[in-house]
């Protein structure tokens, strides 16, 4: 990543730590497949570690993850599914990163039945467990503008980022996410608007639109149509 990237991420970091010390649990989703919301939620949790936050990277997109397969796993790991699924300890599940501060809990095989094992109470006894020994908690959810899971998940989190491709997505459809989200009683803490022409902007934009977007402005979003 280049150093504009770093510095960006740097911003998002800090934003969310000023959304309060209440705020350790945070679900990434976005509303359609391929927005960049794994990528956003693997560079943002370096980049909290970098700043010597203890934290763990949860990849609960169980039924199409990308996580596992963006990093180099030397052996096969057991992952949220073999837990969720009482077929091993929370312990045997978290995966240690070559960067300080900073775990991994893969996704595991594709169940059957993922939206149930994540609305189970297992899924919240982790994340309490979880919550005792890390900073922060951050979850790669599925996209949901195609599945429920995300919701199931932002019920037990403390708050929820969106992440949303410039251009492709209408301004419609992100609210109709917004919305779901919200059944939840999940507060959303704000919108991160990726992959922007930056060629049509100057620097300021560049810099935040690509990266920042409009995270932080509470609920909010840009109208995209």
């Amino acid at each position: 990543m280049d150093y504009s990237g770093t510095e960006a991420y740097k911003s998002l970091r800090t934003n969310l730590q000023f959304c309060g010390e209440d705020k350790k649990v945070i679900a990434v989703t976005s509303c359609t497949p391929n927005e960049g919301k794994s990528s956003v939620t693997m560079n943002l949790a370096v980049s909290m570690a970098e700043a010597g936050k203890k934290v763990i990277l949860i990849d609960a997109d169980m039924r199409k993850s990308v996580v596992v397969g963006r990093t180099k796993v030397r052996s096969s790991v057991k992952g949220l599914t073999h837990y969720l699924s009482k077929q091993a300890p929370l312990i045997d599940v978290i995966c240690s990163t070559n960067v300080k501060n900073l775990s991994i809990i893969f996704a595991g095989p594709v169940p059957p039945n993922p939206a149930e094992l994540l609305g189970s109470r297992h899924f919240k006894a982790m994340l309490d467990s979880l919550k005792k020994v890390y900073d922060y908690i951050l979850i790669d959810t599925p996209p949901l503008g195609s599945v429920i899971d995300s919701a199931i998940i932002a019920e037990e989190c403390d708050g929820a980022m969106i992440v949303i491709e410039s251009g492709v997505i209408s301004y419609r459809f992100a609210q109709e996410v917004k919305q779901q989200l919200e059944k939840s009683n999940c507060p959303i803490l704000g919108v991160v608007l990726n992959k922007v022409d930056m060629s049509r902007q100057g620097y300021y934009g560049k810099y935040y639109g690509k990266y920042y977007g409009k995270y932080g402005k509470y609920g909010k979003y840009g109208h995209e149509d």
